[in-house]
């Protein structure tokens, strides 16, 4: 198979271990800029073209976008949709699970367990809003942050209070939601590929903090889970349409809550927890379904 891998930086962890895995088994891959990329949009004949030239065609593409260039690089890969590019997830599903509020309505219609959730835009609301999630503790999200940035613990309702009008203030999105007091600072991130969790960890806070990111200096370890998460954390990779997420998953009292469906998750944290070849498992979930327009929204939506 010939295989693009879109990845800004060809030396990311994720993007690296991406290419070994698919010349170990035999596949050609190519590591393409999303932004080096532009497109003719034309009826019948749409192409890709890339540093002067047209992109010849490719078997499969494994998106890597990140979440600051969300809306060109879902046009980049609904371009190799439209050209019979089999997609490791496809552009609509890469959306989906980039809007936040959006994932969190799909998985609350079809019973998933969540964190209560609050959302809102005036000032006015503000006291209901904090009600409405069990008073403080409570956590503030940003919809456009990313890997724990733009997330406040509250601690008091004062706290909220005042973080609240000042991101209001701000006029940027923001969500509320409960705090899990009982997760003590850990999360479980599992990774799955097609319908399987091939690969679960725990992830901690370090001390005195409470967001669990790696980025922000939080631990990781392999992590036996329970049935019950692992049909959850399918179930809402399923939800999202992915092909390939990580889903976070917090243990609370009544049971695993998820927390986020991340559809570009990082190989480096997992791999190392568990030892696993996620990578290898990657490709070999492509060798078994990239055909040519087996896409589903086939660059719809």
């Amino acid at each position: 198979m010939r295989i693009a891998i879109l990845s800004r930086n060809r030396k990311l962890y994720s993007t690296r271990r991406l290419v070994e895995a698919a010349e170990q088994r035999g596949h050609e891959a190519r590591v393409v800029d999303t932004l080096g990329c532009y497109m003719s949009i034309a009826s019948h004949r749409p192409t890709i073209h890339y540093r002067g030239k047209q992109l010849e065609p490719f078997d499969a593409v494994i998106p890597r976008i990140g979440a600051s260039i969300t809306f060109y690089g879902t046009a980049v890969l609904r371009q190799f949709e439209m050209m019979g590019t089999f997609p490791l997830n496809e552009s609509v599903a890469v959306n989906r699970s980039r809007d936040k509020l959006r994932s969190l309505q799909l998985l609350s219609r079809r019973g998933i367990g969540l964190p209560v959730t609050g959302f809102a835009r005036q000032l006015g609301d503000i006291g209901d809003l904090i009600e409405m999630v069990g008073g403080a503790p409570l956590v503030v999200k940003l919809l456009e942050g990313t890997q724990g940035i733009g997330v406040v613990l509250c601690e008091t309702r004062k706290a909220a209070e005042s973080v609240l009008e000042a991101f209001m203030g701000l006029n940027v999105s923001i969500m509320v939601q409960e705090y899990i007091k009982e997760a003590g600072g850990a999360d479980i991130r599992c990774f799955v590929i097609g319908d399987k969790v091939v690969a679960a960890m725990k992830r901690q806070a370090k001390p005195g903090e409470f967001r669990s990111n790696l980025h922000r200096g939080g631990t990781a370890e392999l992590i036996r889970i329970t049935p019950q998460e692992r049909s959850v954390a399918v179930r809402a990779a399923k939800i999202m349409g992915l092909n390939v997420a990580g889903v976070d998953l917090l243990r609370a009292n009544h049971g695993p809550v998820v927390m986020e469906v991340n559809s570009s998750p990082g190989l480096e944290g997992i791999e190392s927890a568990t030892g696993k070849d996620v990578a290898a498992m990657i490709i070999g979930f492509l060798e078994k379904n990239a055909r040519e327009g087996k896409t589903r929204t086939r660059g719809s939506g």
